[in-house]
């Protein structure tokens, strides 16, 4: 892949710059830098005014076809985006789930009509979504989901638990992954449906936060009683739900890593920036670690880059979540290596680093999970055996 920017993506870089530093401003000027790792409940409702402000001006989906309200816009102009966002302090978006999940899954595997209703409200920032696969007994072993979907009246009802449902108290709209039909007792990765569902049911969704050890609550549990949505909101036939549940963790990993990435480019910023101020970075070990950093990040932006360019993604997008996962870890580490044992005023967003970090290898799919994925359908290495 040629990395190399061409006359009209300076331009574009040029239109991106221009724009930020015009629409950063009056109100949304005390948006700069807010939200971002463990810190998602922060600014909120300034948060979602920006991101209809940038859907409203054309800079949301940029990478969707134009067609289905995006840009069209190539690999490097996805990244040129993403560069100049994070230069300008932007703050962190909270369309992720509809723009960088949802959306594209849409694009590979809705319908029409799935397509023209659920697209342009995502693009307008009108609309958020969550993301309801974790369950208390099926985190990395997504297979293991136990709610259950049957047809009822004309309308599907969903039951059962989901956990660690992130920004669940702020969306409008769920996809859901859930067992249904004859094959719900069978084999694991048969008789699953991915559905879209409602979040808007009071007495049928309830919505508990989870208090994070950096004080934050993105997080929940969410509990379906007889929740509804119409046989138009399932994603594929019933029962081939394993095959777009994988597709969008394929988006996931890979496509989203690069929006990821900007909030890790200011992470780093913060811990070289203090640093210099108390003189850390004059230690060699350190300033090799922050060297090792710096390498690391931009490896993660050249690998997102690659699982970009694929048509499908793939098992390989399993790379994107060891990788990233394991060097932000490290990057919290260092954050509290660089600030010093009993150091009192320290960017607090470098303690929710450090504390949020400890869960990055786990969470999504575990470090180990990753590897098996990659031993066995990249590598075609044998299956562990069981016990």
């Amino acid at each position: 892949m040629d990395l190399r920017f061409s006359a009209e993506d300076e331009a574009f870089r040029r239109e991106a710059r221009d724009w930020l530093d015009g629409n950063l401003t009056g109100d949304f000027a005390a948006a700069r830098g807010l939200g971002g790792t463990g810190s998602e409940d922060e600014g909120f409702d300034v948060r979602l005014a920006w991101e209809q402000h940038l859907g409203k001006n054309g800079w949301t989906c940029i990478g969707w076809p134009v067609e289905y309200g995006g840009r069209g816009a190539s690999l490097v102009q996805q990244v040129i985006w993403a560069e100049e966002y994070t230069r300008a302090d932007a703050p962190a978006r909270v369309g992720h789930f509809g723009e960088n999940l949802l959306g594209p899954t849409l694009i590979e595997f809705g319908s029409d009509e799935q397509k023209a209703r659920f697209l342009p409200p995502i693009v307008r920032g009108e609309e958020l979504w969550c993301q309801g696969y974790s369950e208390p007994d099926a985190g990395s072993d997504l297979a293991n989901v136990k709610t259950r979907a049957a047809l009822d009246g004309g309308e599907w009802s969903v039951t059962g638990q989901k956990v660690w449902t992130s920004l669940a108290q702020w969306a409008q709209w769920c996809f859901v992954v859930a067992r249904t039909g004859a094959d719900a007792d069978g084999p694991k990765h048969r008789g699953l449906s991915f559905f879209l569902v409602p979040m808007d049911q009071p007495g049928r969704i309830e919505i508990r936060p989870i208090v994070q050890i950096t004080g934050g609550a993105e997080f929940n549990e969410v509990f379906f009683d007889d929740a509804r949505t119409s046989p138009d909101n399932v994603v594929g036939a019933p029962g081939d739900g394993w095959r777009v549940a994988m597709g969008l963790l394929g988006f996931e990993r890979g496509v989203s890593t690069l929006a990821q990435q900007i909030g890790f480019a200011r992470e780093l910023d913060r811990v070289v920036a203090l640093a210099r101020a108390n003189g850390r970075a004059r230690d060699p070990v350190v300033r090799q670690r922050l060297a090792d950093a710096w390498i690391g990040l931009q490896l993660l932006r050249y690998n997102a880059l690659r699982t970009m360019s694929a048509s499908s993604p793939g098992p390989e997008a399993s790379i994107s979540k060891l990788h990233w996962a394991t060097w932000h870890r490290a990057l919290g580490e260092l954050a509290v290596d660089v600030a010093g044992l009993g150091v009192r005023n320290v960017d607090e967003r470098l303690e929710t680093l450090f504390l949020f970090t400890r869960a990055d290898t786990i969470y999504g799919g575990s470090n180990q999970i990753q590897r098996n994925i990659l031993g066995e359908r990249v590598l075609g290495l044998p299956k562990e055996p069981k016990p």
